[in-house]
């Protein structure tokens, strides 16, 4: 890649982070971005899964009001996604994802829409260490492995359904969480996927900044902008997969 180029991709990784951070739809951003530069389409997607990981860690930085004293939280919720992010990115490697791609549209529909609902004080699944709520976590975590288009709107959601938090504090642990399912996805795809490593350094720089932008901007919403915004763009992201999957 030239100085042109690279200098590109770090501008869509900062814009991809923090449009990951506020409204969670940093691979909407970055995933085009990558197949406007070229990239076969599943060279984007791994490229995209391992540069994610620095998202995560940009954010995690920047939540660090929301994310205090929430440490052994965020540890049990990861363990489920670090497990389903292995799962999902060994399907990726072994499987086409013509499947993930009609389901996707309808999962994040789903998604968006239990985003709009006012959220139960006491939190759904059976609470955050619920078999239920281990289980949707777990099955998230698949997908962000796998396909990941918009996977951070359904990892706010079923954080937001489980979790009596603000919806900043739940922003922020949804961040850190799915950067753990991205970042043992890019063990796999380090090793066997056919990672673009010239994109991967632009981009994870990009992304690492966006992290550190997000939480800021995502903090000055009122709760219900940031979760009436998240659902909105989730919306609208499921009727274009939708119009994609099945044209």
């Amino acid at each position: 890649m030239d100085v042109a180029e690279m200098l590109g991709l770090l501008g869509a990784g900062t814009l991809a982070g923090v449009v990951g951070t506020v409204v969670s739809l940093a691979s909407m951003v970055s995933y085009p971005a990558l197949l406007a530069f070229g990239l076969p389409p599943l060279t984007a997607n791994v490229t995209n899964t391992v540069a994610l990981t620095f998202h995560g860690v940009g954010a995690a930085l920047g939540s660090r009001p929301e994310l205090a004293g929430q440490g052994g939280r965020v540890l049990r919720l990861g363990v489920m996604t670090l497990i389903g992010g292995a799962v999902g990115s060994v399907l990726l490697l072994l499987t086409p994802s013509d499947t993930f791609e009609a389901i996707a549209p309808w999962l994040i529909a789903v998604a968006s829409l239990l985003l709009i609902r006012p959220p139960r004080a006491e939190g759904g699944f059976g609470g955050e260490d619920g078999w239920a709520a281990r289980a949707a976590l777990f099955g998230v975590a698949v997908y962000i492995g796998y396909f990941g288009a918009a996977g951070g709107i359904l990892m706010f959601a079923v954080l937001s359904a489980v979790l009596d938090q603000t919806p900043a504090r739940v922003n922020a642990i949804k961040s850190v969480v799915s950067s753990m399912a991205n970042g043992v996805a890019t063990i796999g795809f380090a090793l066997f996927g056919p990672v673009q490593w010239s994109a991967v350094v632009p981009l994870s720089l990009g992304f690492f900044l966006g992290g550190l932008l997000g939480p800021p901007i995502a903090r000055r919403l009122p709760g219900r902008a940031l979760r009436l915004g998240a659902a909105t763009c989730g919306l609208l992201v499921a009727v274009k997969l939708g119009a994609d999957a099945y044209a």
